[in-house]
């Protein structure tokens, strides 16, 4: 993916503090493990001094009021690539939710703010609520990826985390067929009974349908997820030159919000923020310029401004009284022998200076 590369805990600080300095709050993080420390079992996911809780550790500290958001998955840490736990060539579902729920907990207790389960599994939610609270880690909040598609979309990321070579079969047998959008519902309302706190729509694009549906009836913050091939599109887009890249990623983001995104993962959120920052600094120029264009407007004589001008002047006597302007009007002056009439100097296409005025 064009812009995107795997970073050491110090390159992902900094990565972290330019994020910080454009205004962005939360942070994703997703690992890449070594070949070696994969297991059958994703054992690795469950070391407290594993990479992810390492980074968080070092993030939070340097960062104590940005989000981290840390993905419940086994697939990063899995010899078969897979979500779940896999034998005899099926998944494991409860073997699988029994790992997730100590992962999280390292997670959290590393000092993670929000534990993302994207792995799909039945039940996973409620019982990471319960070892999540059984382990003292209450204030932490479960995103739910309830509803997940199993799309093509994912090509990029698997081979940026290096899941994609390890992987045997497709994800279908759990996650969601990008046809149904009433499963996705029936998983949004489990998911919510279980304690779910915040909601995941991925793929983005492709299902804004679903989004919509889901953030409308539900009313739970819902994010949407810009995911890889997505991303890599627009770049690949971009590089044929075939696309203003920075205009229709905004415009790509705006659709989310407005099918009703609280939020949106994206892997375009550093040129995102930049761009918006940009049009910004376009628009306060366009303010500052038409600002100054009016305030000059004002300060110009015979431009929207009224003029006083003697009764037996050749201007009040050639011009008529605008629309709305009573002809009897008048204004009163020092010398009440003088009788002036109100005239919009706009009207009179003249320079007040060729009038005896003063402003009414």
């Amino acid at each position: 993916m064009p812009g995107v590369e795997r970073l050491s805990i110090d390159l992902a600080e900094a990565a972290v503090a330019d994020a910080v300095q454009l205004g962005i709050i939360a942070v994703a993080l997703f690992p890449y493990v070594a070949p070696e420390r994969r297991t059958p079992d994703a054992r690795e996911a469950l070391n407290a001094d594993n990479l992810v809780c390492r980074a968080v550790r070092r993030l939070k500290a340097t960062f104590p009021d940005v989000g981290l958001v840390c993905d419940v998955a086994l697939d990063p840490f899995s010899s078969f690539g897979h979500d779940g736990v896999i034998r005899g060539g099926k998944i494991l579902n409860d073997e699988t939710v029994d790992l997730l729920c100590q992962q999280a907990v390292v997670q959290a207790a590393a000092g993670c703010d929000v534990v993302a389960p994207s792995d799909m599994m039945d039940g996973r939610i409620g019982a990471i609520r319960l070892a999540l609270d059984g382990a003292g880690l209450t204030d932490t909040l479960i995103m739910s990826y309830a509803a997940k598609y199993a799309s093509a979309l994912y090509s990029p990321f698997r081979d940026a985390i290096g899941s994609g070579s390890f992987l045997k079969g497709d994800k279908r047998a759990y996650q969601m067929d990008p046809a149904n959008t009433d499963e996705a519902m029936r998983e949004v309302t489990q998911d919510i009974a279980e304690g779910a706190d915040l909601l995941m729509v991925k793929p983005g694009v492709p299902y804004l349908d679903v989004l919509y549906r889901i953030a409308s009836t539900f009313r739970l913050p819902t994010f949407a997820y810009h995911v890889s091939g997505e991303y890599a599109m627009l770049r690949a887009a971009e590089q044929a030159g075939v696309i203003d890249y920075a205009a229709v990623l905004l415009e790509t983001l705006l659709g989310f919000k407005r099918a009703g995104a609280a939020g949106i993962f994206t892997y375009a959120a550093l040129d995102a923020a930049r761009a918006c920052w940009r049009n910004a600094r376009k628009r306060s120029r366009r303010r500052g310029s038409y600002r100054a264009a009016l305030k000059h407007r004002r300060q110009s004589p015979g431009v929207h401004s009224y003029v006083c001008a003697p009764t037996s002047s050749p201007v009040a006597a050639s011009t008529p009284d605008p629309p709305g302007i009573d002809p009897g009007a008048r204004c009163a002056t020092a010398d009440p022998t003088v009788r002036r009439n109100c005239q919009p100097a706009a009207a009179t296409h003249r320079q007040p200076s060729a009038v005896a005025s003063e402003p009414c």
